[in-house]
């Protein structure tokens, strides 16, 4: 039971202190998770963020789920999302309920232009951390270089292109890289 508490707590001062969505919860999330309390390593926490990413829901849900359920089974993954979800819900229901233009208040917008910058800043340190830990190589930066190079001119060009064909472009890009190099490690095997 104690755990439980502690999964709910955990996360829901988590999703009560991110601004910013998913993203900008990773490295919150990392630190807190990985690197304070341990109960994640940090290969579990970028495989828990390329899964999230892939699957259906808010990162930061996908996350909370995989760490609470890590921790405790099903009641832990219940824990953890419930916190992480809580909060956020909480404030958007009474931002509604009591104020109609909240954004307009300037002292309200003023702060939303500094939290776009703190938001930013965290997305780019879990970036980072990511980039620091991944598993280094040609291929690995090959990957890195030409996503970053797609991504950068899709914004920078405006193009309009689907994020679903951009992941099934990455699949299958992958998946054949992959395949060469296992038939081609295979055949090396062969003749030894």
């Amino acid at each position: 039971m104690n755990i439980l508490c502690e999964l709910f707590l955990t996360f829901a001062q988590i999703g009560l202190f991110t601004f910013g969505g998913g993203y900008a919860m990773i490295s919150i999330i990392e630190n807190i998770c990985v690197e304070k309390k341990k109960w994640i390593s940090h290969d579990d926490m970028m495989n828990v963020t390329v899964i999230a990413e892939s699957t259906p829901g808010p990162i930061s849900i996908n996350c909370a789920t995989f760490v609470g359920f890590r921790q405790a089974g099903i009641c832990g993954a219940l824990a953890a999302t419930l916190g992480v979800v809580i909060p956020s819900f909480v404030i958007i229901f009474a931002i509604s309920m009591f104020l109609d233009n909240f954004l307009k208040i300037s002292i309200i917008a003023n702060a939303f232009q500094g939290i776009k910058i703190a938001v930013g800043i965290l997305i780019l340190n879990a970036a980072y951390n990511m980039l620091k830990k991944m598993q280094r190589g040609i291929l690995a930066n090959i990957f890195v270089i030409c996503s970053f190079s797609a991504m950068f001119f899709t914004n920078i060009f405006s193009w309009r292109f689907s994020s679903i064909s951009l992941m099934f472009i990455a699949a299958i890009i992958s998946l054949s890289v992959f395949a060469i190099i296992d038939m081609t490690k295979s055949k090396g095997g062969v003749g030894k």
